[in-house]
């Protein structure tokens, strides 16, 4: 079981930390269930199945990923030397159709244009330097044109409506995903005082009901292998770890290991018994 995430740090130096004993199965096997019962039908459980989840930040002051951006153009964004150039769309689409992995689809309400323009042309809520005079230029807006993005949702990788708005001088569009915030639930908060165990999994294409997880670990822990709870609608899963009173490097490395289930995953969700959150599918090929 680990607990040694408070202790953990990308920075290597050298300490101790007092780690938790080993979670005994039986004790695992009550708290896994009762992570599973608390999920399970949950306002959570159906916004992830059903709903809007992002699993990342819809906008993050961000270019299209065409190229290069020139320093002067992060700067400029970042002060919000943004001039509007032009009109913007007024007679656009008030919803849209998303569509999902599975084939289903769900229509969205979008923001305007100038909703978008009015949202990401204020200045950064903290400001590191101000507008040098050589190296911050205004960001003059020429034109704004619907299309899809991207964006990784808990329900998969789909393809959303965005505003690419189109800046004098600058080849990339500057994008702003139109799905209005009434649409979108944010993510599942995790149990009080959890640590995150499991950061990823995968299928396994020869083995039906294996699954490949990937997690972390401290330079001096134990690692005593994986262990899964299962329901008829989730799968609980945990990486039995044992820490160190000894001295050890403050790393957080990352590693994988396999856990066998009674039968395939199927349609159930991974859950995460550090935190009782899904686990995203996606470990990182190394």
């Amino acid at each position: 079981m680990r607990r040694t995430i408070a202790c953990l740090s990308l920075v290597l130096l050298l300490s101790s930390c007092s780690w938790f004993h080993r979670v005994s199965p039986g004790a695992f096997e009550v708290h896994a269930r009762e992570l599973a019962a608390r999920w399970q039908g949950s306002a959570d459980d159906r916004a992830w199945r059903e709903g809007f989840v992002p699993l990342e930040a819809m906008n993050p002051r961000g270019w299209a990923r065409v190229g290069r951006v020139p320093h002067w153009v992060n700067i400029s964004a970042h002060n919000g030397a943004w001039q509007l150039a032009t009109k913007l769309p007024a007679n656009s689409p008030t919803h849209a159709d998303v569509r999902w992995p599975d084939g289903s689809a769900s229509q969205v309400p979008l923001i305007t244009a100038a909703s978008a323009y009015t949202e990401f042309s204020k200045p950064a809520d903290f400001i590191e330097e101000d507008c040098p005079t050589k190296g911050c230029r205004p960001l003059r807006v020429a034109g704004a044109e619907l299309g899809e993005v991207p964006l990784k949702t808990s329900r998969g990788t789909i393809q959303v409506p965005a505003w690419l708005f189109t800046v004098e001088g600058v080849e990339q569009k500057y994008v702003h995903v139109a799905v209005a915030p009434s649409a979108v639930t944010a993510r599942p908060e995790r149990v009080p005082g959890g640590d995150e165990e499991v950061m990823a999994f995968d299928l396994i294409a020869d083995k039906p009901n294996e699954l490949l997880l990937e997690y972390g670990y401290g330079a001096c822990d134990s690692i005593h292998g994986a262990r899964a709870y299962e329901t008829d609608q989730l799968v609980v899963v945990d990486v039995d770890e044992e820490g160190s009173d000894e001295l050890c490097l403050l790393m957080l490395k990352t590693a994988t290991i396999t856990v066998t289930l009674t039968r395939p995953l199927g349609d159930r969700l991974v859950l995460d018994y550090g935190t009782g959150l899904p686990v995203v599918r996606g470990v990182r090929r190394r």
